[in-house]
């Protein structure tokens, strides 16, 4: 037997990649980050508002409803109401909003080695499930703006979010329906208040997709509070992203005022980011291709 045949059998044996999607195949906060901070400047500049008055009206609108992407969110401002009462908030505003997508556009890019790791990985035969928290109007978005359309075989995220009373969805999306949507990928929607770690979902998903098979599922993940911890619990081969970590930048404290997370969950994942009490199985250090290292991948 060659050396590479020996190498290559004792790699564990993937059949089914179920993986995280923000921090994981994008920098989804680097993303939120340079767009979420253009638009506050400017909300801040135009109203002349304190900034941490807004941080905490923002924190509590996330919050009601349960993402830190709300496309409505100015419009739900309570200090913005009072001081522009019958306006058009969205046409005052709009300086914001432009800042907020030119830089969204600018911060919109996949790390270097994800779609040729994932065609290395769809050639091999092995099914790409892509499971993540965030709603499926910006997660399809995304998905065809990096075309990953089809090359993820199966996407799961809650369904969108709530709109305000009296706005329906056409008015805040023009473009015909099918703009919006996966053409491709076969998109499932997770129960809305269900949130990673609860292990819930991730089973739902092996026994959809692999039968049940455990021991031919591997799942990737940045977070080891929700993802390593989640893969774990379930009992498949849990992969930290370790290079999609963001809670030691500076910056990330900014996601921490305005977040959806509760206080309990913020502080939870402070903890295990110091004193790493979740012990991953696999790391990724440097990039997404080091997967190629770590398995063979193959058709059921």
């Amino acid at each position: 037997m060659s050396d590479f045949a020996s190498i290559n059998q004792s790699k564990p044996k993937i059949s089914f990649l179920v993986t995280d999607l923000d921090n994981t195949l994008w920098d989804w906060f680097e993303i939120w980050y340079r767009s979420f901070s253009a638009m506050l400047d400017a909300i801040v500049a135009i109203s002349g508002l304190e900034r941490t008055q807004l941080e905490a009206e923002i924190r509590t609108v996330h919050q009601r409803r349960g993402t830190s992407e709300y496309s409505y969110l100015i419009q739900e401002l309570p200090t913005l109401q009072q001081r522009y009462p019958d306006a058009d908030l969205g046409q005052i505003f709009k300086p914001a909003i432009d800042a907020y997508r030119a830089e969204r556009k600018k911060a919109m890019v996949l790390y270097p080695t994800v779609l040729p790791t994932l065609r290395v990985i769809k050639d091999q035969g092995a099914t790409v499930v892509a499971y993540t928290e965030s709603f499926a109007y910006y997660t399809s978005y995304r998905l065809r703006k990096f075309e990953l359309d089809g090359l993820i075989d199966f996407l799961y995220s809650p369904p969108d979010n709530d709109f305000p009373v009296g706005v329906a969805v056409a008015q805040l999306r023009t473009r015909p329906s099918e703009e919006y949507e996966l053409r491709h990928t076969r998109h499932r929607h997770t129960p809305r208040n269900v949130r990673k770690p609860e292990p819930a979902v991730l089973r739902t998903i092996i026994s959809e997709i692999a039968g049940g098979d455990y021991a031919s599922v591997a799942y990737v993940g940045d977070s080891l509070m929700k993802d390593v911890a989640m893969a774990q619990a379930v009992g498949v081969a849990d992969v930290h992203a370790r290079y999609g970590v963001a809670q030691d930048r500076q910056e990330y404290e900014l996601l921490r005022r305005v977040s959806h997370w509760t206080p309990e969950e913020v502080h939870r994942e402070k903890m295990i980011a110091s004193q790493s009490d979740v012990i991953p199985t696999y790391t990724l250090s440097d990039s997404f291709a080091e997967l190629l290292d770590l398995f063979t991948f193959s058709a059921p």
